[in-house]
């Protein structure tokens, strides 16, 4: 990667945080897809997007408005907001010296208004954005931004969710695939569960 762009200072421990999350290149889901059509109806534009940022590129976990799953990092607006852990905004990109000649830009979706609040999570650690854009510029007001920043935490919470939830399913199956006798013990000495393995090998 171009080393003039924006990188953050704990890139390696960032990379690290979205990888444990296990939630790149899987499928759109519909607890995503709500908030990012709130974050558009809210903040009036016809795209917005769950950025999630890897090593070389821009995956979108969520999007509207946008046809494409993913664009390269390079050229992505959203590596600039995760360097930070507030909102990062740009009024119109034909005059920002930083995009002016970017392809998202110069052709399609013709970016003018681009706004993005870093997805952070527990640790601290930037895995993307919640950002919304539109072709022809635009300022959010106070209440959109707290909105956007809102959302963006409700964002992070439905990643925790999921990873958590991933690893019930992936314990339960153990639980009950397990060859070995596992059970689950109430403090009065009693099993409150017991895994297959038992039926099979003790018959109860």
């Amino acid at each position: 990667m171009d080393k003039q762009l924006p990188i953050p200072e704990n890139e390696a421990e960032r990379l690290k945080a979205l990888s444990k999350y296990n939630i790149l290149d899987t499928l759109y889901e519909e607890e995503f897809d709500r908030l990012t059509k709130l974050a558009s109806i809210i903040c009036g534009v016809p795209i917005a997007l769950i950025s999630l940022i890897d090593e070389n590129r821009q995956w979108f976990k969520s999007r509207i408005g946008l046809d494409v799953p993913e664009t390269p990092r390079d050229i992505s607006f959203c590596q600039y907001a995760i360097t930070d852990n507030k909102i990062f905004e740009v009024e119109d990109a034909t005059k920002d010296k930083r995009f002016v000649d970017n392809p998202l830009v110069t052709g399609q979706p013709d970016i003018r208004f681009y706004a993005g609040y870093p997805l952070i999570d527990s640790e601290g650690y930037a895995l993307g954005t919640l950002c919304v854009i539109d072709r022809k510029a635009k300022v959010l007001t106070t209440e959109e931004q707290e909105a956007l920043a809102l959302l963006a935490e409700e964002v992070v919470s439905q990643i925790v969710a999921r990873q958590k939830n991933a690893e019930k399913d992936k314990l339960e199956k153990l639980f009950n695939l397990s060859v070995d006798l596992i059970c689950l013990v109430g403090s009065d000495g009693y099993l409150s569960k017991v895994n297959p393995s038992f039926i099979s090998t003790l018959g109860w």
